[in-house]
């Protein structure tokens, strides 16, 4: 597995600590138990994304959609179902867990599932005290000496 030193980096900045993991996680290798399912990741508005990833054949009962702290898992697992003889499978059943990172305000709204696509809605929720804001700028007159 590869590591990056961001060390020297922190030396100019503050409260990247996630930084080191989320670096060694991007540069993982992408095998196929990472591939299923497969997803897309949309931006909705100025605030907003959506995650619409292809589950066919799960139904809500069999999906899980769980947020705590910065992560969001998204689990899948079909219940044995009757003894079926296949003689071609080409939709994936198999049972899958997915985890994406989520950036400090960005929470999970809601997830639907329509047509064998399941969206999780997610939004920016900036607290005010963590808006940028303005600071004015105030000018103090010197008083002047006067000559003796």
């Amino acid at each position: 597995m590869h590591t990056i030193d961001f060390s020297p980096l922190f030396r100019h900045s503050v409260g990247f600590d996630r930084l080191q993991h989320l670096a060694d996680a991007a540069l993982q290798s992408d095998n196929d138990a990472k591939s299923y399912p497969p997803y897309n990741i949309e931006q909705v508005g100025e605030c907003g994304y959506r995650i619409s990833m292809a589950v066919a054949g799960f139904s809500e009962v069999g999906l899980d959609v769980t947020s705590k702290e910065n992560t969001l898992v998204v689990s899948g697992n079909q219940p044995e179902g009757e003894d079926v003889t296949y003689l071609h499978r080409g939709i994936a059943g198999r049972a899958f867990e997915r985890r994406f990172e989520l950036a400090e305000h960005i929470k999970v709204s809601s997830a639907n599932l329509v047509n064998g696509m399941l969206q999780i809605e997610l939004v920016c929720e900036i607290p005010e005290e963590k808006k940028p804001r303005s600071v004015a700028i105030h000018t103090k007159a010197i008083p002047h000496e006067k000559a003796a």
